[in-house]
């Protein structure tokens, strides 16, 4: 039973109560222990992780140019980067349906507007090495200038896959002109899907290699007019 003479509010009880509540404050906004930031051990993490990052991106280049050498290697291996005369209608079946892009020049060895093709298909030929450039004189292949239905030389005809997508025939396509630029055969052929060009490249540009280098061979023959 409480004391009726004990005051319900006392100094005793007020000053315990103040207490309670200031030490309550003091663990509410006691401070964080503070951090001690070692910035040099911080910079030197930071620069390993950028070494770490630099050689694995090397390393990975290191590996695409190994495979882009090999590919090389195998592409020239097929006679990819040259333009070879085919001596047999057989031969150029065969190489129309085992390989996945191939130009065919159709041609005769007299005619003047053949030469000049051969020229253009020549240069291209040694930058595109993912496509075969051939060339086919005419006499020794009746049987497929009847199948193809050629009847105007030069005739440059583009197989994707071994099929034969379209045809160049004469100069038609290319300004009519005995003097026109590799750079516009280039781009017609690109958009026959038988060559690939790069959209950051124009095609009147500095030539690149298969490694991305600038190609300074026969930039005469390239960029000049015929």
């Amino acid at each position: 039973m409480l004391d009726p003479s004990h005051p319900s509010h006392c100094a005793e009880c007020e000053t315990k109560k103040e207490s309670q509540q200031q030490q309550k404050q003091q663990l509410e906004v006691l401070p964080e222990p503070e951090v001690e930031i070692d910035e040099d051990a911080l910079f030197a993490e930071l620069e390993e992780d950028d070494d770490h990052l630099l050689a694995d991106m090397r390393e990975r280049r290191m590996k695409e140019l190994r495979a882009e050498m090999i590919k090389a290697q195998e592409l020239a291996s097929m006679q990819h980067g040259s333009y070879e005369n085919i001596l047999s209608e057989k031969e150029v079946l065969n190489i129309t349906t085992s390989t996945d892009k191939v130009v065919v020049h159709f041609y005769h060895k007299e005619f003047r507007r053949c030469q000049i093709m051969d020229r253009h298909l020549g240069t291209l030929a040694r930058k595109h090495y993912k496509t075969r450039f051939v060339k086919i004189d005419v006499e020794v292949c009746p049987f497929l200038v009847e199948r193809l239905k050629i009847k105007v030389l030069p005739c440059v005809i583009p197989f994707v896959n071994g099929v034969s997508i379209e045809r160049l025939i004469g100069f038609e396509e290319l300004g009519e002109s005995d003097s026109f630029q590799t750079a516009m055969l280039e781009r017609r052929l690109a958009e026959a899907k038988v060559l690939d060009l790069d959209a950051r490249e124009t095609a009147s540009g500095p030539r690149k290699t298969i490694f991305g280098f600038q190609d300074k061979s026969n930039e005469d023959d390239y960029d000049s007019d015929d």
